[in-house]
């Protein structure tokens, strides 16, 4: 189920903050100080009840953060036991024209797509559809050929040999009609290694994986998505970054200059990676996506351990990722989680599994490193 409206406004302990980041007019190259009393209202959040306290120093503690890390906007979830806890935003979506972030504001995701796609992957391997160790050219006949068979596991876990970005791809600008169509970017370069050598993290094997789902599923990639992992989640906010089309509430996005000022990012095209990197999402229904693989209502128990499980090279070295999602131990817990670094975005989403809770952070800025937050917002949470 949803949180209760958004009803109660939280205090305004953004306007007393004296953040001192530059941004820039684009005029001329022209800067200013975004002064303390030109700071917005943080946006309305649910009442917290008998998470106050918990709430208040997670609050406190991010807005720290946005002060040292000169954060634009910052969105946070928090859920346990099936219910979002707290959801609040901070700071601007436009600073421009002075939008505060609202917990509804859609921020680029990143990499966390690729958690995303995962739950793809897992509702076709439980109905039979997609098997993880065959080669890819029995889903995509067209796919060329290489040295060594390609398999959907070993994509998964970036154990296949296939190349990340190269050049200025990160900040393509070029559209891409169909997730096979994007394939001509990498279908013709040769593998970097045998399968199962060695880890070599790929977005570009991530949109291989989004064409398998394609064909495997038997209907469009962003159309299965929605269908089998959008919204049975209750991910209601959750679209694929389309540059030519209205998406309410979508952030704006920052990069910050080596002078320390704030600049609009350049102009990209997530079409060319999906499955890599290129939905927009809000912190809540990341979490609600968090809440929906403890709960059982995406996957399988069984199909999780193939998830959550980390591989390992041919010479038995875990990687530390099993398919879509890292895996490691914070603090004597076990987590499993997924970052993400967009052009103009940098995000992370954990789940503790053991405890049942599940955080999200989505900033507006890229090169921002949220995942220390994250974990100490769990902590908080986790030892109230």
């Amino acid at each position: 189920m949803r949180p209760p409206p958004l009803a109660t406004a939280t205090p305004n302990l953004l306007r007393i903050l004296a953040i001192g980041f530059l941004l820039s007019t684009g005029q001329g190259g022209h800067s200013g100080c975004l002064q303390a009393q030109e700071l917005p209202p943080q946006a309305l959040a649910p009442a917290p009840g008998p998470w106050t306290e918990a709430v208040t120093q997670a609050r406190d503690l991010l807005i720290d953060r946005m002060e040292e890390q000169s954060i634009p906007g910052l969105s946070v979830a928090v859920g346990m036991g099936g219910e979002v806890l707290w959801s609040e935003g901070f700071g601007w979506a436009d600073l421009e024209n002075r939008v505060p972030v609202w917990p509804e504001t859609k921020f680029r995701v990143a990499s966390i797509s690729k958690a995303l796609t995962a739950a793809a992957v897992g509702k076709l391997m439980e109905e039979g559809r997609l098997d993880l160790d065959a080669p890819v050219q029995e889903y995509l006949p067209s796919f060329p050929e290489k040295r060594w068979p390609v398999t959907t596991r070993l994509l998964g876990g970036h154990l296949a040999g296939m190349r990340h970005y190269r050049g200025l791809e990160f900040q393509s600008m070029e559209h891409y009609g169909d997730v096979v169509e994007a394939l001509e970017i990498f279908s013709a370069d040769t593998l970097l290694h045998e399968p199962g050598t060695a880890y070599e993290y790929s977005t570009y094997g991530w949109n291989l994986i989004s064409a398998v789902v394609q064909s495997a599923a038997g209907e469009p990639y962003l159309d299965y998505m929605r269908k089998a992992v959008f919204e049975p989640a209750e991910m209601d906010e959750t679209v694929a970054e389309h540059v030519d089309s209205l998406i309410y509430r979508r952030s704006r996005a920052y990069r910050r200059t080596e002078d320390d000022r704030i600049m609009n990012a350049p102009y990209v095209d997530n079409s060319n990676k999906w499955a890599g990197g290129g939905f927009l999402s809000t912190a809540p229904d990341l979490v609600r996506f968090g809440m929906a693989h403890l709960d059982g209502t995406l996957l399988r128990r069984e199909t999780l351990e193939t998830l959550w499980t980390s591989q390992a090279t041919t010479e038995g070295e875990e990687t530390g990722y099993g398919i879509g999602w890292r895996v490691a131990t914070w603090e004597g817990r076990q987590v499993v989680y997924h970052t993400g670094g967009a052009v103009g975005g940098t995000t992370v989403l954990v789940i503790y599994p053991e405890e049942g809770l599940v955080v999200s952070l989505l900033a507006n800025i890229q090169n921002a490193g949220q995942t220390g937050n994250a974990e100490q917002v769990a902590e908080i949470f986790l030892t109230r």
